[in-house]
């Protein structure tokens, strides 16, 4: 069975990857899998590496525009559906504005999709911050209008270390199946942790094997001495407030003091969270060399492959890769979609958040 995908908000390509490596075989011998249909985003840079690497002989299906301005009428059938609605207004970093803030209110366009389209299954995912914006208003909302375009929906807080993902990046992914197809997903139970695989580490991901130095976005900062002095009195896993830094290196800030700061890496422990964006000091450190990592470092730390290209210059390429879905973390909820449309059991536990009683609500009020 395969399964046209079409994708809102594609970003680089993160999730269309996780979803271009799934393949599942049921007993029969049937194969499970998802091509991509078409795909959205108005981030030119985005649109370029996205058909670079997923589809680059069918440039023409990924459309660059404001999805508030996308015909959404001139789109093709799909049987899936994903989107990683914007996270802006959503991110415990900024000011929260959550559905009153621009990007907010993004995720209905997603909505307009599946109420047209109808797919068999499609994935929603944000920052754990949703839960919290608009005193956990925007999150039930939207868990609401989700279930209002007629799908079952199965929303956890994946904690992407916990699958072999060498990060500890939480991110929010809401499964829905359409509710005529009468399957049931179930979250797809860690693989890494005490008493299980160890966890991947910073190290395992930068150094097994080495990256090739002709690598492509592994282009190398340049600092400053100072910079290179003061990265060499921060020890691994500790950051600009370590009080070993001497006197006249310290930082001169006032009030919070955030942890990521000229933070470096543990080599042992997984990263901390790859981000797209932030000013000097936030491009995370090499846990023995005084530098930031490049660009293809923290591409290994989102599990891409080393041949993933990332066009554009050297910040949006950041921004791309820090915005990003782990692929290897998408395959793994993908391929548990696909497990379940095949039959096939895997293990699972049970989701965070429970959508039963809001079911139950909704057709409460059909009577």
């Amino acid at each position: 069975m395969l399964f046209k995908k079409g994708e809102f908000f594609n970003g680089p390509g993160g999730i269309a990857m996780g979803a271009k490596m799934s393949k599942v075989v049921d007993k029969e011998g049937r194969v499970y899998s998802v091509q991509h249909e078409w795909a959205n985003d108005y981030d030119e840079a985005a649109c370029r590496t996205f058909i670079h690497n997923i589809c680059p002989t069918k440039s023409e299906t990924v459309i660059q525009e404001d999805v508030r301005k996308l015909d959404i009428n001139s789109l093709t059938d799909i049987d899936a559906f994903t989107f990683g609605f914007p996270c802006n207004d959503y991110s415990l970093v900024g000011e929260k504005k959550g559905l009153h803030g621009e990007y907010g209110p993004l995720y209905t366009y997603g909505v307009q999709v599946l109420k047209k389209f109808q797919p068999k299954w499609f994935i929603a995912e944000n920052v754990s911050g949703l839960t919290s914006a608009n005193d956990g208003q925007a999150f039930n909302l939207i868990l609401g209008d989700l279930i209002e375009a007629g799908y079952k929906i199965i929303p956890h807080l994946y904690k992407f270390q916990e699958y072999g993902v060498p990060q500890t990046r939480h991110r929010i992914i809401i499964v829905g199946i359409r509710n005529d197809l009468n399957l049931q997903f179930k979250v797809p139970a860690p693989t890494h942790g005490p008493g299980k695989l160890p966890f991947k580490t910073a190290k395992e991901a930068l150094m097994e094997p080495p990256i090739a130095l002709d690598a492509p976005n592994h282009e190398r900062t340049r600092h400053t001495a100072k910079v290179i002095e003061f990265l060499n009195n921060i020890p691994a896993g500790q950051n600009a407030w370590y009080e070993g830094i001497p006197e006249h290196l310290r930082l001169n800030v006032k009030g919070a003091k955030m942890s990521q700061i000229y933070r470096r890496l543990s080599e042992n422990t997984p990263s901390y969270t790859v981000t797209g964006s932030g000013g000097g000091g936030t491009h995370m450190y090499h846990w023995e060399e005084p530098r930031a990592l490049t660009n293809r470092e923290r591409a290994r730390l989102q599990t891409f492959p080393d041949d993933y290209e990332f066009l554009g210059g050297k910040e949006k390429v950041r921004q791309q890769i820090g915005m990003a879905v782990p692929p290897e973390g998408a395959k793994i909820i993908i391929e548990a979609i696909l497990k379940t449309f095949a039959g096939i059991e895997y293990d699972y536990i049970d989701a965070k958040w429970n959508t039963d009683r809001m079911i139950m609500q909704k057709e409460l009020t059909l009577i």
